[in-house]
C-alpha cells in the first residue's frame, strides 16, 4: 500500500513581489515499510519536501495523498489531527520542552489525541525502556546528553503508534557514537514495520535506508532502491480518522500545562500576578470604603428619622432693620400644640430647647449637650430608650425632673457604658434629676458624638433649667402619603397667622425638608463610591494591559514550543485555550491574593478611621474576582490568538 503519493507537487514562496519556487513538480510514491533517505545540497528543497510530507507546511499546488486519502485541501486543524494520529517527528534540535520531565515530554502527544481507547497509545515508560532511558524518566532535558535527548524525541514520536516517522537530520547535532545509536534505533523501528522518511546530508547513513532519493533545484534527480522492503513488511491496520477540534477532557491538561508554563518563569509570573493583585486590592478596598461611607450616612440619616421637617425662626427685615434669627418670631411651646392640631398631614411634632450643661454624679462630672424635647421626640428621632422608658406627657406638663442619658454620658459619669443607671440621680445646675432611661446608641455624626447628650422634658428645660420660654426650633414628622412641600407651606402660613404677621413675611419662618438633605447625602456618597470604584477599575485595567504585554512576550519566547506542539498534533483551539487559561490562571491567583490584600487594607482603614467603618460585601468580592477573570480573558485572547495562528514550520524555525 502506498502511504504517500505525490503528483506534480509544487511549492513557491512569495516574498513581496518576488516569487521563489522551491519545489518544481514532484512525483513520488512511498510504500508502507520503506526506509527512505532524502539527500541533496543546501537549497535543493529536501527540507521543504519533508515538511510538506509531514504536514507541517502546505504545497502551493499539486496532489498529496496520505494513506490513499487526498489531503491537499485539508484545514489546519484537520492536518494537526492527522499529524497526531499517523505521524511522528524526530528533529535535529530535539525540541524537548525544558519545563517537563523526560516522561512528560514523551507523553505530550497523547494530550492532543481524541482517541478514547487507551490502547491507541503506547506506554511512555515502555518506550523509554526501549530506547534505554528507563532510569532517567524523572530527569529534565538539560540533565541528559544530546544523544539521550534524541532518543527521548524518538520515544515521543512513537507514543501514538504512527504509520510514518519523519526524521530531519536526526544525527546532525550528535557525536559519532550517539549518531550510530540513533540510526540503529530508526532501523529497528523500520524493521518493525514503521515507514521512516529521513533527510540527511551524510552519505554513510544511506546504507541503512532501503531507498535513497536525491534532489537538486526542487526536483528529484535520482531514486534508488537498495532493498524491496514492501513485500516483507507487516501491514499495519488502517486507523479510522475522525477530526474533532476540541474536547472537554483536555481542559485538565490545559490547566496542567498552564501551571507548568507559569512556574517555569517565576519572575514574569510574579510581575503579572502583582499587577492584577494591586488592581483587585484597590477595587476591594475602594468599594469597602464606599460601602462603609454609605452605611455610615444611612445610619446617621436613620437617626434623624424619616419624613421630617425642621422649623426654625428666620432672618427678616422690618422698617429697613435686619433682625437677628429668632428676634422677629419667637417659637413657644404653645406653637407645638397649635401645629399638631391645625396643620393637616402632621403625625408628630416636637419643640427643641438646646444648651450645654454640667452633669454631676457618682463623684464625677461631665459637660454635655442638653435637649429639652416633647414626648414625640422618641418617635421622631427613633430614640426609644434601650434601657428604661421615655417620659410621659403628664411628666412634661408637670415639669418633672426626670432625665435620659446618652451612652457616652453614662460612661463618663459611671465609668462603665454598661452600668444600669435607672433610678440613679444626677445634678444639673444643682438640681437633682432622676434617671429613667438610657438613649439608644447613635454613634458619631462627623465630629459630633450623638451619644454625648441628655434629654429632659421640654417644659422642665424651659422653666427649671434654661429660664426661657423661647424654643430654638421645632421638628415635625409628616404622615406617609402626604406632600411634604404642601405641609411645609401650611406650617409656615399657620405660624405667620398665629404670630399676627403678614403673608409677605415669608422670611420669618424657615421650613427645611430633611428628605432633601437625605437625597443630597445619598447622591454625594454614590458619587464618592463611583469615583473610588473608577479609580480602582483603572488600576485593574493597567494590570490587564501589563498581562497582555507579558503574554505577548511569552508567545514570542515560546514560539518554538508552539511549533512543536502543533507538530505533534495540537490544533489552533488547543494553543488558543492553553494561552487563555494561562492568562486567566494568573489573574485568578492575582485576584485571590488581591481580595486578601484588599480585605487587609479595608480592616486597617477601618481601625485608623475610628467610627468610620469600612464594609466588605459579597458583591464587591464577587465583582473584583469576576473582573480579574474577565481581565485575563480579554487581555489574553489577543496574544493567545496570535499564538494559535502560527504556522508550525515557521514557529519551529523561529530563533
Amino acid at each position: 500500500m502506498n502511504v504517500i503519493e505525490l503528483k506534480n507537487l509544487k511549492k513557491t514562496y512569495y516574498l513581496g513581489k518576488l516569487d521563489v519556487p522551491v519545489l518544481r513538480g514532484i512525483d513520488l510514491e512511498i510504500m508502507q515499510g520503506e526506509f527512505v533517505a532524502i539527500m541533496g545540497h543546501s537549497g535543493s528543497g529536501k527540507s521543504t519536501l519533508l515538511n510538506i510530507l509531514g504536514l507541517l507546511d502546505k504545497p502551493t499546488e499539486g496532489s498529496y495523498k496520505l494513506a490513499e486519502v487526498e489531503i491537499s485541501n485539508y484545514s489546519d486543524n484537520e492536518l494537526a489531527a492527522l499529524r497526531n494520529h499517523y505521524l511522528g517527528f524526530v528533529f535535529q534540535q530535539f525540541n524537548l520542552l525544558p519545563r517537563l520531565t523526560i516522561l512528560e515530554n514523551v507523553a505530550l502527544p497523547a494530550m492532543y489525541t481524541n482517541l478514547k481507547d487507551k490502547k491507541a497509545h503506547e506506554d511512555p515508560v515502555k518506550l523509554l525502556n526501549m530506547v534505554g532511558l528507563s532510569e532517567r524518566i524523572s530527569h529534565r532535558p538539560n540533565e541528559i546528553s544530546g544523544g539521550q535527548q534524541q532518543r527521548v524525541a524518538i520515544a515521543r514520536s512513537l507514543i501514538n503508534k504512527p504509520l510514518i516517522i519523519f526524521a530531519d537530520e536526526p544525527t546532525g547535532n550528535l557525536d559519532t557514537k550517539s549518531a550510530k545509536e540513533i540510526i540503529k534505533i530508526l532501523k529497528d523501528l523500520n524493521n518493525a514495520g514503521i515507514t521512516i522518511i529521513m533527510v540527511t546530508h551524510e552519505p554513510e547513513l544511506t546504507s541503512y535506508a532501503t531507498r535513497t532519493i536525491k534532489m537538486r533545484d526542487g526536483l528529484i534527480i535520482s531514486d534508488e532502491k537498495t532493498t524491496d522492503k514492501s513485500s516483507t513488511v507487516a501491514q499495519q491496520p488502517t486507523r479510522q480518522f475522525k477530526y474533532k477540534s476540541f474536547s472537554l477532557s483536555r481542559v485538565k491538561d490545559y490547566f496542567i500545562q498552564a501551571s507548568r508554563a507559569i512556574t517555569g518563569n517565576k519572575m514574569r509570573s510574579i510581575l503579572s500576578v502583582l499587577g492584577v493583585m494591586i488592581g483587585v486590592a484597590s477595587l476591594i478596598a475602594m468599594l469597602a470604603v464606599g460601602a462603609g461611607a454609605k452605611k455610615s450616612v444611612e445610619k446617621q440619616l436613620s437617626s434623624l428619622g424619616s419624613n421630617l421637617l425642621c422649623i426654625n425662626p428666620g432672618v427678616t427685615k422690618k422698617g429697613g432693620i435686619s433682625y437677628e434669627t429668632g428676634d422677629y418670631m419667637k417659637f413657644e411651646s404653645e406653637d407645638v400644640d397649635d401645629i399638631k392640631r391645625n396643620v393637616p398631614g402632621i403625625k408628630y411634632v416636637s419643640g427643641y430647647k438646646r444648651g450645654r450643661v454640667q452633669v454631676v454624679a457618682n463623684g464625677n462630672n461631665h459637660n454635655t449637650a442638653l435637649f429639652g424635647v416633647s414626648v414625640a421626640y422618641a418617635d421622631l428621632k427613633t430614640s426609644h430608650p434601650s434601657i428604661g422608658r421615655f417620659f410621659t406627657e403628664d411628666e412634661n406638663k408637670e415639669r418633672k425632673k426626670v432625665i435620659l442619658l446618652g451612652e457616652t454620658v453614662v460612661e463618663k459619669i459611671y465609668k462603665d457604658k454598661k452600668f444600669n443607671s435607672i433610678g440613679e440621680y444626677v445634678k444639673i445646675d444643682r438640681i437633682d434629676f432622676q434617671v429613667i432611661g438610657v438613649l439608644p446608641a447613635k454613634g458619631s455624626n462627623g465630629w459630633q458624638d450623638e451619644d454625648d447628650r441628655v434629654v429632659i422634658p421640654l417644659s422642665t428645660a424651659l422653666h427649671r433649667v434654661m429660664g426661657s420660654r423661647r424654643l430654638d426650633c421645632m421638628v415635625a414628622q409628616v404622615k406617609d402619603g402626604a406632600d411634604m412641600n404642601e405641609v411645609a407651606e401650611a406650617i409656615k402660613k399657620r405660624l405667620l397667622f398665629t404670630h399676627r404677621m403678614p403673608p409677605s413675611a415669608q422670611d420669618a419662618v424657615e421650613v427645611s425638608n430633611m428628605e432633601d438633605l437625605r437625597k443630597m447625602y445619598s447622591s454625594t456618597v454614590r458619587t464618592f463610591s463611583i469615583l473610588l470604584g473608577s479609580t480602582a477599575f483603572i488600576s485593574l485595567l493597567v494590570g490587564g494591559i501589563g498581562i497582555m504585554n507579558i503574554m505577548f512576550v511569552s508567545v514570542s519566547e515560546r514560539t518554538k514550543e508552539i511549533g512543536l506542539r502543533k507538530a505533534i498534533g495540537a490544533n489552533n483551539a488547543d494553543i488558543l485555550f492553553q494561552f487563555i487559561i494561562e492568562s486567566i490562571f494568573v489573574c485568578c491567583v492575582g485576584g485571590i491574593m488581591g481580595i486578601l490584600l484588599g480585605t487587609g487594607i479595608s480592616v486597617t482603614i477601618s481601625k485608623l478611621a475610628g467610627d468610620w467603618k469600612t464594609c466588605i460585601t459579597l458583591f464587591s468580592v464577587v465583582l473584583a474576582f469576576g473582573f480579574s477573570v474577565l481581565t485575563g480573558l480579554i487581555f489574553g485572547v489577543w496574544p493567545a490568538r496570535k499564538a494559535s495562528l502560527l504556522n508550525p514550520i515557521d514557529a519551529l524555525r523561529h530563533d
